[in-house]
């Protein structure tokens, strides 16, 4: 039983080294979370639902494309690839959708970002499974988990303003890059010590 649970700590740990090749992926995509979340609290309370649209559209593009390249460069390293590309697809097609529709109704927008957060936390999670426990699961579990309970609230509470949601967005938007951002420089230190190309 020993050796079954060695041998799957060694291919998890495995996993993880082949993953922290792309810590700098992560890293990005954690300071654009940083830097929307920012702007969110710097633009006036009378920002717009279309111009809240229209950043929040570009933000998803922009961590989309981050996912997706992180998930085919672990791809080509046989590492843990398939939940940062179902990610990476989901941001950019919510990012393209909201782009092209950017004054749709406050409701419709929040159900679109709502349905996001639960997709995308669950993917993060599903993907944090296959690192190896000592280097940053928890972190990704910890923001998958938050991205899934802001969903559920948004759900919950559809209606709660244009001013409210977009400091719920930045809120979220800070503490997921912070958390990125962490895991990204764990993996990086795990990169360093095994001298991995």
């Amino acid at each position: 039983m020993s050796g079954i649970l060695g041998s799957s700590d060694g291919m998890m740990m495995a996993r993880t080294v082949a993953a922290s090749r792309n810590w700098w992926a992560l890293a990005l995509r954690g300071l654009f979370a940083i830097l929307f979340g920012v702007a969110v609290f710097i633009i006036p309370p009378g920002l717009t639902v279309a111009t809240l649209v229209l950043v929040f559209a570009a933000y998803m593009l922009v961590d989309g494309v981050f996912a997706l390249a992180a998930g085919l460069m672990a791809a080509t390293h046989h590492g843990s690839w398939a939940g940062m590309v179902l990610e990476g697809v989901v941001d950019v097609v919510v990012g393209a959708v909201a782009l092209m529709a950017p004054l749709a109704t406050i409701l419709a927008f929040i159900w679109l970002v709502a349905a996001w957060a639960l997709v995308s936390g669950a993917a993060m999670i599903w993907a944090s499974f296959r690192l190896h426990p000592a280097h940053g699961r928890w972190l990704l579990v910890l923001g998958g988990a938050f991205s899934i309970i802001w969903g559920v609230l948004l759900f919950a509470w559809p209606v709660a303003g244009a001013v409210v949601m977009a400091y719920w967005l930045g809120a979220y938007a800070l503490v997921f890059g912070v958390m990125m951002v962490v895991a990204a420089f764990g993996l990086r230190r795990l990169h360093l010590a095994h001298g991995a190309m």
